[in-house]
């Protein structure tokens, strides 16, 4: 091929035109020109439709992705500033609300209050009630124990009437240091 090469740059441009050749170049050598240009044109369109294709695909799928992730932070932004604005509202109304709170905790603390105190009240004159009532018992005890006390000494009084056969100014004696014994109190109700 250098041979060739040197045989062509040694060659004059009148030898080149008498061979019919135009700079050089032969019919073969642009037939073979012409035909790599088919090949290399053929060999693009393939490559392209196997490399470029897919690479394209991916590139709009990631452009699509991209443009869904773009709308959906959008979508996401508006939906914070919703909740911002629902949130900035609730703090306004917080105070509101706990004052209303406590309103009510008051409310019902009085009405506990209240509560508490009528049935201590209730509880208190139940308890002076049962006092009153176990007083007035322990007070007919007692009189029943009088009773009962009285009872003996007149029995016993009896038996000494009966055991000194007296006279009857001697038993009215007895009878009247008996009774100064008990005390007139004792026969009177109260």
């Amino acid at each position: 091929m250098t041979e060739l090469i040197t045989f062509r740059s040694t060659a004059s441009p009148a030898v080149l035109a008498g061979t019919g050749r135009i700079f050089g170049l032969d019919s073969q050598l642009l037939f073979d020109l012409l035909f790599q240009g088919i090949a290399v044109f053929i060999l693009f369109l393939f490559i392209g439709y196997l490399l470029i294709n897919p690479v394209r695909k991916m590139l709009e799928k990631r452009q699509e992705k991209v443009q869904s992730d773009i709308e959906n932070a959008a979508k996401d932004k508006k939906e914070a500033a919703l909740l911002k604005e629902q949130y900035d509202e609730k703090l306004k109304n917080v105070g509101e609300e706990a004052a209303l709170i406590l309103s009510e905790a008051h409310t019902k603390a009085v009405k506990n209050e209240a509560a508490i105190i009528a049935e201590a009240k209730e509880e208190a004159g139940r308890i002076r009630l049962n006092a009153e009532k176990d007083a007035e018992l322990e007070k007919l005890k007692v009189q029943d124990e009088v009773r009962t006390e009285i009872i003996n000494v007149a029995s016993a009084m009896a038996g000494k009437i009966v055991a000194e056969n007296m006279d009857e100014q001697k038993q009215n004696e007895l009878l009247d240091e008996t009774l100064k014994e008990i005390g007139d109190d004792t026969w009177q109700e109260r």
